[in-house]
């Protein structure tokens, strides 16, 4: 049994579920999300509750789905309403970002600066060092904030370039202390 997908989600209110065929659609106060539902699961949807079953509960594969699914749904109830945000820090010196418009400038060391433009649904906001991805797709937040960092990876040696607020870089010694200890 899928502790998960054994949970039942509830619409809170101010947010519209409705289920086609083979998708499920909500609306809520930031937007709308579309998710296509598998074969192998239903969703009923009665009270304001949506429940997810899978096809059967010994097929292994199954169960797995029951529990993507249940959460799945979930975090698209979270996200028309609340809304997910990351946070990236950019570490080093001369690295900067800035906004024009919406769009994000980086400039991380190359000898260009690195333009990103947010998809629909999306905002950066740039404070600082800190650049803040904002959404109603949790999926889309998280894509979005991994393609700003793999611009700069965060070096191990110098612990610069664009990393995660809560990431931890671990250091590495470099030449320099290898000679020291010889």
């Amino acid at each position: 049994m899928s502790r998960i997908g054994k949970k039942e989600i509830a619409i809170p209110t101010g947010v519209t579920a409705s289920l086609n065929q083979d998708e499920l659609l909500i609306k809520g106060p930031k937007g709308e999300l579309r998710l296509k539902i598998h074969p192998h699961i239903t969703i009923s949807m009665e009270n304001g509750i949506i429940r997810v079953t899978p096809l059967s509960e010994k097929d292994k594969s199954d169960r797995a789905l029951w529990g993507t699914f249940s959460k799945l749904i979930s975090n698209m109830t979270q996200g028309v309403t609340v809304g997910f945000k990351k946070q990236l820090e950019i570490n080093g010196v001369g690295f900067k970002a800035n906004l024009k418009g919406s769009d994000l400038i980086l400039e991380v060391g190359f000898s260009h600066s690195v333009e990103i433009k947010p998809p629909a649904g999306i905002k950066f906001t740039v404070e600082k060092n800190i650049i803040t991805i904002e959404g109603f797709d949790k999926q889309l937040v998280g894509e979005i904030a991994a393609q700003i960092r793999k611009k700069r990876k965060p070096d191990p040696y110098k612990a610069k370039g664009i990393k995660y607020i809560d990431e931890i870089v671990k250091r590495k010694a470099g030449k320099t202390a290898a000679k020291a200890a010889a």
